[in-house]
Parts: structure tokens; C-alpha cells; sequence
């Protein structure tokens, strides 16, 4: 059995949907070495299905030349929670649907899985398996940005969600690498 990791790239007023904010900011090898020792243990992706559109096109046709990453992305089983998608496979190779969002299928998930489960962006689905208890590991890339508006991981109104610090690091382009684990219960 493995954890869940998730990777976010964020503002620093929370907004988790302007992945363009981050080009100004390079992808120097620092940054490329830290998602790389999260995706390093994961033989699994764990996508919701926006995430999922947004990536497989972007990805899919991507080399080892264009992107090391490519690889990880391309050659990984890829799982789409989505009530909606009904053939992931047809939209980018060694893709399944799990099904509409299911707290007990993620965490059976979590056991068939022999590795971790890397989940990138996917707001929706990472505030409700936060609200689950489903993450292990929370992996948030702070630009130094403001913008303002946007969809946040943690909107108004969301629920209070207790976290520990199990790491902070600079990176060499200005970023916070944050790393969050689940509070420990108080007793």
C-alpha cells in the first residue's frame, strides 16, 4: 500500500488554476528534481477528469527530448475519477475511468496499487479526498504571485482543514516547496 501525493502549483493568495503564472519563474533543476522525487515513487496517477483533458493533450505527444517528464506521464497508469468519461483509454494510452468521485474506490485504490498514487492539479478532486482523510502527502509549489482571482484549493466557505508542516524548502527560482501531511488528532 502506498500514500497519496499530491502536487499543486499555487499563488500565494491560493489560486491553483494559472499555470501560466509559473513560466516567468522557469523550471530550473531544483524544481524539476523535487516533482521528479514525487513522481519517482508513484506507479499510479490519480487525475480528475478537467485535469485529465487539460493534460492528455498537452502530454501525450510529448518525448523524453521535449520533457523528462514525458515518460513518467505517458508510461504510467493513469486514473480518472469522472462520472462523465467513459473511455479514458481512447483519449491518452494506459488511461482508466475509476468512476464518479468514491472515498471507499480511492481508498481501495490505494491498496491495489503497488506504489504511490500522484495526483497534479485537480482541485475538486483533492478538496474532497482532504476532506476524506485520502491525502498523505500535500506538495504546494508558492509562487510569488498575487492574481487576485481565481479558483482557489481552499475557497470561501470551505471547511477547516487542520494540516502539519512536514517540510518547507526554497527553491532556487523563488518558489516554497510546502509540504503538508494530515494534523495529528488532538487527544
Amino acid at each position: 500500500m502506498g500514500v497519496i501525493k499530491v502536487h499543486e502549483f499555487t499563488t500565494v493568495d491560493g489560486v491553483v488554476d494559472v499555470p501560466m503564472c509559473t513560466v516567468d519563474y522557469g523550471f530550473p533543476d531544483d524544481l524539476s528534481e523535487s516533482i521528479g522525487a514525487l513522481t519517482g515513487s508513484a506507479s499510479g496517477i490519480l487525475l480528475g477528469r478537467t485535469t485529465f483533458e487539460m493534460f492528455a493533450p498537452a502530454w501525450s505527444t510529448r518525448t523524453v527530448e521535449d520533457d523528462p517528464g514525458a515518460p513518467f506521464f505517458n508510461d504510467t497508469t493513469k486514473h480518472v475519477v469522472s462520472s462523465t468519461l467513459s473511455d479514458a483509454e481512447a483519449v491518452w494510452r494506459n488511461s482508466t475511468v475509476v468512476g464518479g468521485y468514491s472515498a471507499d474506490r480511492l481508498r481501495a485504490l490505494k491498496d491495489e496499487v503497488d506504489g504511490d498514487l500522484y495526483v497534479s492539479g485537480s482541485a475538486t478532486l483533492v478538496r474532497a479526498m482532504l476532506a476524506d482523510g485520502l491525502v498523505d502527502e500535500l506538495h504546494l509549489y508558492v509562487y510569488p504571485l498575487a492574481v487576485g482571482t481565481g479558483i482557489r484549493l481552499f475557497p470561501d466557505g470551505a471547511p477547516r482543514t487542520p494540516l502539519a508542516l512536514l517540510g518547507a524548502e526554497r527553491l532556487s527560482n523563488g518558489v516554497a516547496h510546502l509540504t503538508y501531511g494530515p494534523a495529528p488528532a488532538a487527544g
